[in-house]
């Protein structure tokens, strides 16, 4: 057996040689030594240095003849048929477009004594035409690695007593030519009850572990699989240094993205170009980028275009990290991988030479047009979903390379429109734009042209099924029509008043338990709950005389309080007690929510004594005669209302209009009848206006609207403390009559479904409501053969936790983080978070109910 040379770890940690055996370099206690000293080094190995006492074997030290030649015949029988015809294939690797050539393979075997497994490695090496060394210590091994730098390194795991198989394996990880070997352990056979964890060699830096076998025909099976297997893969990944090095010092700017489109990687061009540095951009996803935000309207056609596999190439402008305009030619490249799906995304870009050129166009049109174009920088980020889209409406394929003449010119009128205006100005961008950018904004025609500007467009294939129905079941107005088989679905007849009930409700006399309910009416926690019970399923004609009392709203409409009381009552009346959640609970909820916003700081600023009133009144009625079906539904089984109202809003419209009607018709509850002509036609309509804002499919328009026009110059003006004029900045945009609208609008929209920011108990509470009402329609629909609107709302299937998580992440949480940076309302945030974080928590238990199982 060959014998190892003494060693010493000097202060920088490199292992020098003495050249000098001993017959005890295999020891214990030279183990022990190895394993001190790294410790001492904050369990970094040190560096060994080649000794000229190496011992590299081309055959084995101390095999026989007859072994070598008897063992040899038995392997040349089984092999000599499939080896040759492989060989030629590792020696010349394909690696894309890049062909490598491989050198011999070398391994090192690390085994502190010989013995038959590690005679059986060594036969293998030789007939497979590997080049091998044998180690007999821990700093042989080292050293001999970091010299010839081996693709394979067989340790033997068996015995601890020789040598620490894990620590030299550490030691070998540390160091830089490690990083694509592959470190198989040697371990001794175990019973099946007594098969140890993997998980020890996988931390310490062992690709594999190998069960000890001496067989000559398992040792060379285990290298061959090696060989083809983990070895050939990690020689590919050296390759990947030189390609990446290419990419350093490419003069084009190349960015890499995941095909989620996550920024991966930029190179150094890329940076200098846009101004940012790598740590600023990788693992972020593209919508968050900044430098993208001129792409937004142009990642529509790149992405249908790379989803297909194909190249796409065009020409866009962005901005850098100064805000400086670039013009750049664009190569975008999909990567496929494993099973053919694209796993990378390639951007390829340099600037173009005519940026100034086209920079001076855009100036010459924007000082032609006279008009201030604000652009819409509020994007939906939901569930990170935004995919690449492109620069212009068409593919790089070259299906259309002839410029479109735009056919969504205007002709000049005396009183031209907002939106007349921005197409004449996109029309004459276009005499004189380079044709990539003609067809850019012919796109942007393509979009104005649409009437639901503010509606995100929901995919059909991937969406959460719960948020589609939902989103589907409240933002259409039935879309799905019948060839036949309708079901008529009758508006409920006004209930007359009773005369009894008028005149025992007075402000005087609330029954105590009932105003002992009422004390905290005015805070956000305020129970509705314990409301609707103490008044047995009557809460707005209580809860409405005390607000109303407290804004003064008889004194503004000059009517009686008994006037009050009975109008009260007949709207009261005409909510339907047998809806689980659109009954007259749901109306007082609204109303306290109402008036709980206009006693925020900023809205007393906005509005007026009519707005409020006007906001009270439409809070009270807006969903009176709710027949606890949706508008699709009505649309759908052709009722009368549908009919009546066109399929357009028709809810809505029937609540605003039957409001009005049982008001009018008869003096004792008619609260209008005092006011002068023009007062009250300005309240009638703040009021229906106010109601039909409540509808859905505007949802996103409202919003887009307030953000735009109220909370972005309210941002601007914030950034200007202390400066002249700011108070009549802030009072302008607070006052003026077309953001006042905005405001109302919002105010009630947010009270209406502000059922997800209550406490959470109420939170359930309504959550429940809505789902039982919806698992009711559902029902219907099944029973009438109408088509099903909302097929997640099926009683016996339905996740009402996910459904909660749709409705919060689609329609909620852009909607109150808008109110609340304009109205304040840090607890409603806070019960926002918290109720979502209980749904989360339920979903993710697979949990379908209200609430967990009672333990």
């Amino acid at each position: 057996m060959g014998c190892a040379p003494s060693i010493h770890i000097s202060d920088s940690r490199v292992v020098y040689h003495s050249g000098k055996e001993s017959d005890d370099s295999n020891s214990p206690q030279q183990t022990n030594t190895l394993s001190q000293q790294q410790q001492q080094t904050n369990s970094v190995p040190g560096l060994f240095i080649k000794s000229p006492n190496t011992s590299t074997y081309k055959v084995r030290a101390n095999s026989s003849k007859k072994d070598r030649r008897e063992n040899n015949q038995i392997m040349d029988a089984e092999m000599h048929t499939s080896r040759s015809s492989v060989k030629a294939a590792v020696t010349e690797v394909q690696f894309g477009p890049m062909r490598l050539h491989q050198d011999q393979l070398q391994v090192l075997l690390v085994f502190a004594k010989e013995d038959s497994q590690s005679n059986g490695f060594c036969w293998a090496c030789e007939k497979a035409g590997f080049k091998y060394n044998i180690a007999r210590t821990p700093e042989t091994a080292l050293e001999s690695f970091l010299d010839k730098h081996h693709q394979i390194i067989i340790i033997d795991h068996r015995n601890s007593r020789n040598f620490d198989a894990e620590a030299l394996c550490r030691s070998i990880r540390a160091t830089k030519p490690s990083e694509n070997v592959v470190v198989i352990a040697v371990v001794r056979r175990q019973s099946d009850r007594d098969e140890a964890s993997i998980m020890p060699l996988i931390c310490a830096g062992f690709t594999r572990r190998y069960v000890e076998n001496p067989n000559i025909m398992t040792c060379y099976n285990e290298l061959i699989q090696l060989e083809y297997g983990e070895v050939l893969a990690q020689f590919k990944l050296r390759a990947c240094n030189s390609l990446f090095t290419t990419l350093e010092k490419s003069q084009e700017a190349i960015e890499i993205t995941s095909e989620d489109h996550i920024i991966q990687y930029v190179n150094p061009t890329f940076e200098s170009m846009m101004g940012y540095q790598k740590d600023e951009l990788v693992g972020k996803d593209l919508t968050e980028v900044p430098i993208n935000e001129k792409k937004s309207d142009f990642l529509d056609t790149i992405n249908s275009c790379i989803k297909t596999g194909k190249e796409w190439e065009g020409v866009y402008y962005t901005k850098n990290k100064h805000g400086d305009n670039i013009h750049q030619n664009v190569k975008v490249i999909p990567v496929f991988g494993h099973r053919g799906k694209i796993r990378h995304y390639v951007s390829i870009s340099r600037p173009c030479n005519d940026n100034n050129k086209v920079e001076k166009q855009c100036e010459r049109v924007q000082a032609e047009s006279q008009t201030d174009i604000q652009t819409c920088r509020h994007k939906d980020r939901r569930k990170g979903s935004l995919d690449v889209r492109s620069t212009t409406s068409r593919g790089s394929d070259g299906s259309s390379q002839r410029r479109h003449s735009s056919m969504a010119r205007i002709h000049s009128m005396t009183i031209e429109a907002p939106i007349t205006k921005v197409i004449n100005i996109i029309n004459a961008a276009q005499e004189n734009s380079p044709m990539p950018v003609a067809e850019a904004l012919d796109r942007v025609l393509e979009i104005l042209r649409t009437t639901e500007l503010y509606s995100p467009q929901l995919g059909t294939k991937d969406e959460d099924p719960h948020t589609n129905d939902l989103v589907g079941g409240l933002m259409t107005d039935g879309l799905r029509r019948l060839s036949g088989n309708e079901y008529i679905f009758s508006a409920k007849q006004v209930h007359p008043v009773s005369g009894h009930l008028i005149s025992s409700l007075s402000l005087t006399d609330i029954p105590p338990r009932i105003a002992q309910v009422m004390d905290n009416e005015e805070d956000w926690e305020f129970d509705i709950f314990e409301l609707e019970a103490a008044t047995h399923k009557r809460p707005l004609v209580y809860l409405g005389l005390k607000i109303f009392a407290r804004f003064g709203v008889c004194s503004f409409l000059n009517c009686s309080e008994a006037t009050l009381r009975s109008w009260l009552h007949v709207i009261e009346s005409n909510y339907h007690s047998s809806n689980a959640y659109h009954n007259s609970t749901h109306s007082a909820d609204v109303l306290h929510a109402t008036a709980y916003f206009l006693c925020k700081e900023r809205v007393k600023q906005s509005l007026d004594p009519i707005d409020e009133v006007a906001a009270l009144i439409a809070a009270t009625v807006h969903d009176v005669d709710h027949p606890g079906r949706t508008n699709s539904f009505l649309c759908n089984a052709g009722s009368e209302l549908a009919i009546l109202y066109n399929d357009t809003a028709v809810l809505e419209s029937h609540h605003a209009a039957l409001a009005f009607q049982i008001t009018t018709r008869d003096d004792k509850c008619n609260i209008f009848k005092n006011m002068e002509r023009n007062e009250y036609r300005t309240l009638r309509q703040a009021i229906i206006d106010m109601v039909l804002a409540t509808e859905m499919t505007k949802h996103f328009e409202h919003v887009n609207k307030f953000v735009n026009s109220i909370n972005k110059p309210l941002a601007a003006v914030e950034e200007t403390v202390g400066s002249i004029g700011e108070d009549d900045s802030v009072k302008n945009v607070l006052t003026s009559p077309e953001n006042r609208i905005l405001i109302k609008r919002m105010l009630i929209k947010c009270a209406d479904i502000s059922n997800p920011c209550r406490a959470l108990q109420q939170c359930i509470e309504w959550a429940g409501r809505i789902s039982e009402e919806y698992f009711a329609q559902t029902d219907e629909e099944k029973r009438q053969g109408l088509p099903v609107v909302m097929p997640v709302f099926d009683r016996h299937t339905c996740s009402i936790p996910k459904s909660q998580i749709s409705f919060v992440d689609y329609f909620i949480t852009d909607m109150f983080d808008a109110w609340d940076a304009f109205a304040d309302l840090p607890n409603l945030m806070q019960h926002l978070d918290n109720n979502f974080k209980y749904w989360k928590g339920l979903d993710e238990k697979q949990l379908k109910t209200l609430r967990p199982p009672t333990e």
